[in-house]
């Protein structure tokens, strides 16, 4: 900007997003006063206008009165570079207030639209296993620590109450769908490629609660197999599906888990 370029009210108002009849308030107090007029007397504003303008808005966005204002800027000690320093850590300051703000409304956005299973941190066992009686909840908690690490088990545990109700009703439906395409394999060998695949699928499955080990895979499929409930489970989508499921569970562990 030229020291010599000056503006009319009306530029400098829009320029600055204040009003005209403001800038004449500012004159008719004193604490913006025009360097120059024109010979019919309109008011002509400069650099040193514009940068005392600058001043003001500043401080008037910390909700200062303009009386203060005015004292402040005709201080003789005044400094414009360390003011603009103050004001810039003073609207960083700001300005990270405002941005806890936004990640503090984001998640009360996100716990009240997700429907997030985690606002739930008492969440019940009936929960995780909708449709059993609380008789087989307990032995089933009971069975899976007797049978499995106690740690996968608490890690699947955990997995399952940080996913949204929907992310759980998709996991379920994904275990249903894997079960379903694995019975209707039955008249191939378990080490088929058609089967196999369907087998990595059910791993992937699987791995949304826990990361199982060649090892702990294969004992999984014993469990399906040996299990009366496990067992009773696949048997609904075809007769000898667990018996299938554990062949083909072994043959992935040896051949794919175990490389």
């Amino acid at each position: 900007m030229s020291k010599r370029h000056t503006y009319t009210v009306k530029q400098l108002a829009r320029m600055a997003g204040i009003s005209v009849r403001t800038l004449h308030h500012y004159d008719h107090i004193s604490l913006l006063k025009p360097s120059a007029r024109t010979a019919a007397g309109y008011r002509l504003y400069g650099e040193a206008d514009l940068l005392r303008l600058q001043q003001i808005l500043f401080f008037k966005e910390l909700a200062f009165p303009l009386a203060d204002i005015q004292a402040i800027l005709d201080e003789p000690g005044f400094d414009q570079v360390q003011a603009l320093r103050d004001h810039r850590q003073m609207l960083q300051q700001e300005a990270d207030r405002l941005e806890r703000l936004l990640k503090t409304i984001e998640k009360t956005i996100s716990r009240l639209t997700e429907d997030n299973m985690t606002m739930t941190p008492s969440m019940t066992d009936e929960e995780l296993y909708e449709g059993f009686t609380p008789e087989q909840i307990e032995r089933y908690t009971r069975e899976a620590n007797e049978l499995y690490d106690p740690q996968s088990v608490a890690e699947a545990n955990r997995r399952v109450r940080q996913m949204t109700k929907a992310q759980w009703q998709a996991v379920k439906a994904e275990g249903g769908a894997v079960a379903r395409q694995l019975a209707e394999l039955m008249d191939k060998q378990p080490g088929d490629a058609a089967v196999q695949a369907a087998i990595a699928r059910h791993y992937a499955w699987v791995d949304n609660f826990w990361h199982p080990t060649a090892e702990s895979y294969r004992g999984l499929g014993q469990g399906y197999a040996e299990h009366p409930e496990f067992r009773a489970f696949y048997e609904k989508y075809r007769p000898g599906l667990a018996d299938f499921m554990c062949a083909a569970m072994t043959y992935y562990a040896d051949h794919t888990l175990a490389e």
